[in-house]
């Protein structure tokens, strides 16, 4: 392809990227969906690019999407949310992630198209949901701080749960059995390790960040956020959840008591500058515009039975969802939250990277596998997308209330109107 062109088309993506986000902004009409169907236009369907043309670089891109929408997104959560969020977050997130995935294998057992084993590796590949979505999602969606930092934590929390067990079940289909304390123990260090390291890579960047003022660059603050997350990744743990713990470590550095635990230290909060926030905001803008033409990109088409049970998977679980966020979230949630938290199960990055392990490593059903589940991200994102604008300008609204009738109390909103702040 002619460099002029590849510049041009670059152009014009950046261009509608921001024009979709405003769009979003003031029509709830989202600008993931806009992108994804671009992907899919000028790739599956038109044929004027694919996935291999960006080479190492496709999934390069979509680690470092995932690593800076994290670390954004924890820079704004503060300590004494996640405390009052963190027991809702738990529950709702594992028992989502067991039902998706019992579910989805349930129906590929059923139908005959898996077996028990490799049913369960595509539930653990869509079990989780997708940070890149959610995220910028939600900023629009007029949350409580409960509610977002719910959102937030399970989007994040849920990669590591998909990976893990993704892993295990590889391991328990070559080796023939299942190691429980080894299974655990990978489970706990991927969490806590991998917080921990963003814990200090916050603190060490906090003794840092005063001193290298005088550089003048907003690149140091990302940069930093790279190395976190590589170190985590090269030591073997989650380095989504190092990013998230960086930032949220950055953002609340007067709530650790730093002093307490290192007597004679003297660790100021980092107060990044307006125009390094707001390059943090226009870059989450620029990574999201080409992360969801990328994976619009890499739908593929042409198998459809695999579609056709990708859509029935994804729509039965979004039944599921209204029935999980019923009994699992705390009951103070609003009930506008409590719709958004019941409709917020787009997949995205975990599952499009796990869904090609299994045909990589030589999985019977593989290639279903891996089709089945882009199909499944597909149409996760296209239903949550249509569902958040369906629940603000539609009478969707109220049927989602009777299901949350007896949640937190919300004003009715008239027709036109943005949801409560709550």
């Amino acid at each position: 392809m002619d460099v002029a062109v590849v510049v041009l088309f670059l152009g014009v993506l950046i261009f509608l990227g921001n024009l979709f986000s405003r769009i979003f902004a003031l029509t709830r009409i989202p600008d993931i969906l806009l992108l994804i169907v671009i992907g899919i236009l000028t790739g599956p369907v038109l044929g004027l690019i694919t996935p291999e043309a960006f080479g190492i670089a496709g999934p390069l891109f979509t680690t470092v999407t995932l690593a800076v929408i994290l670390f954004e997104g924890g820079l704004h959560l503060q300590t004494a949310t996640i405390r009052s969020a963190f027991r809702g977050t738990i529950s709702l997130t594992v028992v989502s992630f067991i039902a998706t995935m019992l579910i989805a294998a349930g129906i590929l057992v059923y139908l005959h198209l898996l077996e028990p084993l490799p049913a369960l590796m595509l539930g653990a590949a869509i079990g989780g949901t997708s940070s890149a979505v959610v995220i910028p999602m939600i900023e629009f969606l007029h949350l409580g701080k409960n509610s977002h930092a719910i959102l937030s934590l399970e989007s994040a929390v849920t990669d590591v749960l998909c990976i893990v067990v993704m892993l295990t079940l590889l391991d328990v289909y070559h080796l023939g059995e299942l190691d429980i304390p080894f299974v655990g123990l990978r489970l706990v260090s991927s969490f806590l390790v991998a917080g921990v390291i963003g814990v200090i890579g916050g603190v060490l960047w906090s003794v840092l960040y005063p001193h290298l003022k005088t550089i003048k660059s907003i690149f140091l603050t990302p940069a930093f956020v790279f190395i976190i997350y590589g170190i985590a990744t090269l030591l073997g743990f989650s380095g989504a959840i190092a990013a998230l713990a960086f930032g949220i470590t950055l953002g609340n550095l007067k709530s650790f008591s730093i002093s307490r635990w290192l007597p004679g230290s003297h660790v100021e909060q980092v107060e990044l500058s307006t125009l390094e926030v707001t390059f943090l905001s226009q870059l989450v803008q620029l990574l999201k515009t080409f992360f969801f033409i990328y994976l619009g990109l890499s739908i593929i088409l042409t198998d459809t039975e695999a579609l056709k049970i990708g859509l029935i998977i994804t729509v039965i679980l979004f039944a599921a969802r209204i029935v999980i966020v019923r009994f699992f979230i705390p009951k103070s949630i609003p009930v506008w939250d409590a719709s958004i938290t019941a409709v917020m199960i787009p997949k995205g990055l975990a599952g499009a990277v796990l869904a090609a392990i299994p045909l990589q490593m030589g999985v019977v059903g593989g290639l279903f596998i891996e089709t089945t589940t882009y199909g499944i991200i597909l149409f996760s994102i296209v239903i949550c997308s249509i569902l958040v604008l369906l629940l603000e300008k539609t009478r969707l609204k109220r049927v989602y209330a009777f299901f949350f009738r007896k949640f937190g109390k919300e004003e009715e909103t008239q027709p036109g109107a943005s949801p409560p702040t709550s």
